[in-house]
Formats: structure tokens, sequence, C-alpha cells
């Protein structure tokens, strides 16, 4: 068992390094979490080997994905999903159903069984929202259509790709692929989100002064932290992963009238834990896996793969915008990062797949990451440009 001081010497190690791979990442004009993950392989066991995964350091990692969820559900509110409109809502369904039987049929032609294909799957299909309107934000366009319809798609397919990530967990019990089994299982998924989400986001808004009712004057701070952790765990009781039921709670919380000092006071919070999770996810990368031809084949392989069956989807269900604004939303649409992260973490902590295959998901997570700002830059010019003064 690692001694105290090398425990803090680990969390000194890998904030630094966190700190220093987003800034270097943010100079080249890429999101930073590319920079963090970067970090991690760089410091983890296959580069320098100054941070070891352990049992410690694991515990924040998956303390930071929670925390980085549940902010994404506190900036995320019903009313303005269900003002998205019909654009937003194809464009998420089918930015989901495509990424996820092209991932398939590719996990499935790999050797994979069917129940284990759909896991790997999974991984393909949420769009980052954060590095999306990270993107959208550095390029001054948040306020166009175009933008509206990618991140409130991006919004919905997380949600279905949370649902997904639901399913094909429990499908990994070893149970067969039967309908009936797969309904009881959505089932489950959407009541508990559905539950959870209307209905407490409901009584949320007639109960947001009971957050003050405490003296502490963090009480509204707290009670939703408390509210956090409780459906984080919630969520894995009904078979779903954490991170939903800490999401599910973010977009609770958003309904409050305390919602912009929450957003406020979990910005520390954010900066302090989540970089765990991510350069944690790159100590665990082993670049020996990708070190061979086959490999960075296969690498190329699904990095296409992830990029085209966004772009249709997105570009498909962004068509009565017109085929330039259509052809935007589908590049906007690119971007896994830290999602595909989680669910390749999730995998292989689960023993789904081999650290090969860990290590490809992780790197086509980055590098969807890196394509899509220059070229999202590059549209909304040509766009701009050809526009009528």
């Amino acid at each position: 068992m690692p001694h105290g001081s090398d425990i803090l010497l680990s969390l000194f190690v890998v904030f630094v390094a966190a700190q220093v791979g987003a800034e270097i990442a943010q100079r080249m004009k890429l999101p930073g979490v590319v920079g963090e993950i970067a970090a991690g392989c760089v410091v983890g066991p296959s580069v320098l080997g100054w941070v070891q995964p352990s049992a410690a350091l694991d515990v924040l990692a998956e303390i930071g994905v929670v925390l980085l969820l549940f902010s994404v559900g506190l900036e995320t509110r019903l009313d303005e999903m269900k003002r998205v409109g019909r654009s937003a809502f194809a464009v998420g369904l089918l930015g989901v159903i495509v990424p996820f039987a092209l991932g398939s049929l590719w996990a499935h032609g790999s050797g994979f069984d069917w129940a284990k294909s759909l896991f790997v799957a999974a991984a393909f299909v949420a769009t980052s929202a954060g590095i999306t309107a990270r993107v959208l934000q550095e390029l001054g366009a948040l306020q166009r259509e175009e933008s509206r319809v990618i991140l409130g798609a991006a919004v919905i397919d997380d949600i279905l790709a949370m649902l997904l990530l639901g399913i094909v967990t429990a499908l990994q019990s070893g149970a067969q692929l039967r309908l009936s089994h797969l309904l009881v299982v959505l089932g489950e998924a959407v009541g508990f989100v559905v539950v959870i989400g209307f209905v407490g986001a409901r009584v949320m808004r007639r109960a947001s002064n009971l957050l003050e009712a405490p003296i502490n004057p963090l009480s509204p701070f707290t009670i939703v932290l408390a509210l956090c952790l409780g459906l984080a765990f919630l969520s894995t009781e009904f078979g779903l992963a954490a991170i939903i039921g800490a999401f599910l709670a973010g977009m609770i919380a958003s309904e409050t009238r305390q919602r912009e000092a929450l957003e406020h006071q979990t910005q520390p919070l954010l900066a302090l834990m989540t970089p765990f999770f991510f350069v944690m996810t790159g100590t665990k990368v082993q670049l020996v896996q990708l070190a061979n031809a086959d490999a960075l084949l296969a690498l190329t392989l699904i990095t296409v793969i992830a990029i085209a069956s966004k772009l249709i989807g997105g570009f498909l269900g962004a068509l009565p915008l017109g085929k330039r604004s259509a052809l935007i939303v589908g590049v906007g649409m690119i971007p896994r990062g830290e999602v595909g992260v989680v669910v390749a973490s999730l995998g292989l902590a689960a023993g789904v797949f081999p650290p090969r295959v860990y290590a490809l998901i992780v790197a086509m997570s980055l590098l969807t990451s890196i394509v899509t700002p220059p070229i999202l830059a590059i549209l909304l010019r040509k766009k701009d440009r050809s526009a009528p003064p």
C-alpha cells in the first residue's frame, strides 16, 4: 500500500501535469481535455513512469467525472431542451443511431460477441457538448442557428447515449440479447430518467426556497452536492452508470433560482477534481498497444468511422436547414472528447474489452476532438463570406 507521502507526491504530479497539458493544448487552439489526457500518457507508466494507477487516484478520478457530469446537467434546463425543435431532435437521434450501428459492425467484425460489440459501439455515440460549446464560443458563433441546433442535439444525444450505456452495461451480465430483456432494461432506464428528471425538476422548482432553510450560508450548494452523490449511487442500483444520476442531479438543480450561484460554486471543485479523471485516463493508455502497423490501421479505421458516422447523422438530421448549415451541424457533432473516454474507462474496468481496444477508443476520442475545431472554423467563415450583405 502506498505511503501517505507517495500519494501526496502523485497528487501533485497529476495536478501539475494536468495544468501544463491543458495550457499547452489551449495555446495550440485545442480543447484542454486533449492536453490533460496527453499529460497522463507522458507521466504514466508508458513514458516517464512518475504516476502509477492506484485505488486512491481512481477514487478521485471517479469523483471528478461525477462532478463533471453534474456540471453538464447544471447547464441543461428542461425548457431549453423543449425549445430545441425538430431539427435538433432529428440530429440527436440520427447522431446516435448511425455511429452506434457502424461501431457495432466494426466491433463485431473485430471478433467481439454482439453484447460486447454494443458496449464498444457506445463509445462512438455521444458528442462532447462541452468541447463543441467551447469551440463555438471561441469562434463567437454561439448565437447562430446552427450552433443552437448543435448544442441542443448534443444534449439530446448525450441523454440517449446515457440510456444506451445503461442498456449495454446491463447486457454484460451474460443474458442473451432477447427482445423482452432489452425492453425491460430500456423501460427501467427510461423510467428512472423520466421520474428523476421530469418529476424531480418540477419538485425542485417549487422547493428551491428549502435549500436555504439551514443556517449554513452554503446550504444550497451542499444540498445539491448530496443530491448528486445520492442519485449517482441510486443510478447504479438501477444498473445504470453513476454519471447518469449525476447528470440528472445537475439538471434538477438547474431549475432552482440559485442556479447561477451553484454554477459559480461548482467551478473550483471542477478545477480541482476533473483533471484527475482525464490524467488518470491517460496513464492507463498503454502506448505500446498502438506501436505497430495493425494498431495504427485499426485506429485510422475507427477514427474514420467515428467522423463519418456523426457527419452523416448530423447532416441528414439538419438537412431542412440547407446543405451548408447541415454540413456545419454535422461537423459540430463529431467530437467525442470526455464522453467517449468515460465509456472506454467503464469498459476497461468491467473487463469488457482489452487494453488495446481501450487505447484505440481513447485515441479516437482525442483525434475527433482535435480535427473538429479547425474544420468548423473554416466552414463557418466560408458561410459568412458567401452570405448576402
